[in-house]
């Protein structure tokens, strides 16, 4: 890792090298805080988390080949002539680390976040500049204060861009993260109701997200969701009107022609003022279509050619619990499970409503909505009714909202509650019928991914 020496380590972090002769001036090959991933010339950084203590692996890092070791604390022992550093946070050790060694890569930076399909528009946009640069992006939910440092830890020479998702619940955090990433550009999917409880309101959420300007390079795009209320209010960034993608023919690039073709996906013309690129986004739903817009936009300005995106798009995959769609002999299964707040929930009520056949939406609590969470989720219940759901699987405590919404929408039958998904794993059988279309939802901290798996082997 260019310039990331034990010694520039201790000098960028505000620590101090206490050992360390034979190794302190040679570049570590890489820095993780999972003792596992510690290999011959990494640096092993020991967080002290709520279950598992780091320091307790240090002795194991240096026998896999460590040649440094970080902690809070001073060591007991450490192998003759290995690098040792001690810092008063390691948590923020690695936030300085990362912003040093973003500044020495000088590898171009889109970030990316909002409250709807961080993820999705991340992998849309890797997929559209894969097919001519060298592109890294986020792995997993990397994406907080300590995985977007060991997300830029993996910048190489060879990268030419990279993708970077930037996830928040609180004021602040954003700002902290941008000062990590200072990204070239930046993408805001759009506003949505999450993290209320810390936010307060959408236009908590669009202060919140929006602190990602305050370090966006000199002369930086932000592409913003035109069709977002919140967004398009946004009409100045740091100087520069930003570029705007939705479906409204008022936005800088904009969906015409659509035909949507179901589970299949969505035909389109994505039409700007200079050039018209025909695309086939490859999985269904609409907020698809507004991801997919979103990476034309990123492809035009990083010069590349219509066939080029057209290919990029054509060839996204979703991440596992990301709008992921599973055939098998039973059922039709949409997984969706990875997270939930409201718009995410009816955007993918609204994809399963366009499906044929018998459809089933198990859908369970939504987290940290705030004060008005009781509500948002009878809204949810009555959405999906009104919108011609066959059935509704309601999974929580707060689910026992989706089922009132529901009933007292008056238009389905089909509608059962379970206070937890082991309950609701027994009677799935008695629920649902061959050649089903299942849409599986929830906040991530339910667990639905059991759920996924229990329905592919039913």
């Amino acid at each position: 890792m260019k310039n990331l020496t034990p010694e520039m380590i201790a000098k960028v972090s505000g620590g101090r090298c206490i050992t360390g002769d034979d190794y302190v001036s040679k570049e570590v090959e890489s820095i993780t805080t999972d003792s596992r991933e510690a290999s011959c010339g990494c640096m092993f950084v020991a967080i002290k988390g709520e279950r598992v203590d780091g320091n307790k692996f240090i002795s194991g890092a240096y026998e896999d080949g460590a040649l440094c070791c970080m902690s809070e604390n001073e060591p007991e022992k450490v192998p003759e002539g290995a690098a040792y550093i001690v810092v008063d946070s390691c948590l923020q050790a690695l936030k300085d680390i990362a912003e040093y060694y973003r500044e020495v890569c000088g590898t171009k930076i889109i970030g990316i976040t909002g409250s709807v399909g961080k993820t999705s528009t991340k992998e849309m946009i890797a997929s559209v500049l894969s097919e001519k640069f060298n592109t890294l992006k986020t792995l997993g939910n990397f994406n907080n204060e300590l995985g977007v440092p060991l997300t830029l830890f993996r910048l190489r020479p060879e990268h030419e861009v990279a993708i970077v998702e930037m996830g928040i619940s609180d004021f602040g955090e954003m700002t902290r993260l941008s000062k990590i990433v200072k990204p070239d550009a930046c993408v805001i999917t759009n506003i949505g109701q999450c993290h209320l409880e810390n936010l307060g309101d959408r236009d908590g959420v669009l202060k919140a997200k929006t602190e990602i300007f305050k370090y966006l390079k000199k002369d930086g795009k932000a592409y913003l969701n035109g069709d977002d209320d919140k967004l398009s209010s946004v009409s100045d960034v740091n100087g520069t009107r930003p570029y705007l993608f939705g479906f409204n023919k008022s936005n800088d690039i904009y969906a015409d022609n659509i035909i949507n073709h179901g589970l299949a996906g969505t035909e389109l013309d994505a039409v700007t003022k200079d050039v018209t690129i025909h695309i086939k986004v490859p999985v269904p739903g609409k907020h698809m279509v507004s991801n997919a817009l979103a990476a034309v936009a990123a492809g035009l300005d990083m010069g590349m050619t219509p066939d080029e995106i057209k290919n990029g798009i054509s060839r996204f995959k979703p991440v596992g619990g990301h709008s992921s769609i599973y055939e098998t002999d039973m059922f039709t299964i949409m997984d969706d499970c990875y997270n939930a707040n409201p718009v995410s929930m009816k955007a993918g009520l609204d994809v399963l409503s366009d499906v044929s056949g018998r459809k089933v939406a198990i859908i369970g609590d939504m987290f940290e909505l705030g004060s008005d969470e009781k509500e948002m989720h009878y809204d949810i219940g009555r959405y999906a009714a009104l919108k011609n759901i066959d059935c509704i699987i309601c999974i929580g405590e707060l689910a026992k909202e989706y089922e009132k919404g529901a009933n007292d929408a008056g238009k389905i039958k089909g509608v059962y509650y379970f206070a937890d998904k082991d309950k609701a794993i027994i009677k799935l059988h008695e629920i649902l019928q061959k050649s089903d279309s299942i849409l599986v939802k929830a906040s991530h901290g339910m667990h639905f991914e059991k759920i996924v798996d229990i329905l592919k082997n039913m």
